[in-house]
């Protein structure tokens, strides 16, 4: 049977994160717990939204991105617009993480390159390496 509501304890436990984190995706606007005075009470729907934002931020989306996501998903045109969405920003994370291993290859190409010349001189140098 599905759970009414879960604690901040709860959900801090369950997907390793710190209370400050839920309260900032709270201040963000992403999550919208009942308050009970003090307490925080998350709708079994809360607790969606934070695996979502969970995931979101593995696949190195920002707030902001994580953000539009969930509102595209509240909002027409609905799941259909959100997933065309998704794939749009996922395709450019693609595209921004193989711009980076392109760099970091360009890079340790550098860096080898440097090295076999230092060893090259100390060879001319006479000295053993």
């Amino acid at each position: 049977m599905a759970r009414e509501y879960y604690t901040i304890t709860e959900l801090t436990r369950e997907f390793d994160i710190s209370t400050r984190t839920l309260r900032f995706y709270e201040d963000e606007g992403l999550v919208q717990p009942l308050r009970r005075g003090r307490t925080r009470l998350f709708r079994p729907s809360d607790r969606h939204l934070v695996k979502q934002i969970m995931r979101g931020k593995r696949l190195g989306f920002s707030i902001n991105e994580i953000r539009e996501i969930i509102q595209m998903y509240k909002e027409p045109p609905g799941e259909a617009g959100q997933l065309k969405l998704l794939i749009k920003r996922i395709e450019e994370k693609r595209g921004d993480l193989r711009q980076k291993r392109r760099d970091l290859e360009e890079t340790l190409a550098e860096l080898d390159q440097a090295e076999e010349s230092c060893v090259e001189r100390l060879a001319e140098l006479g000295v053993n390496t």
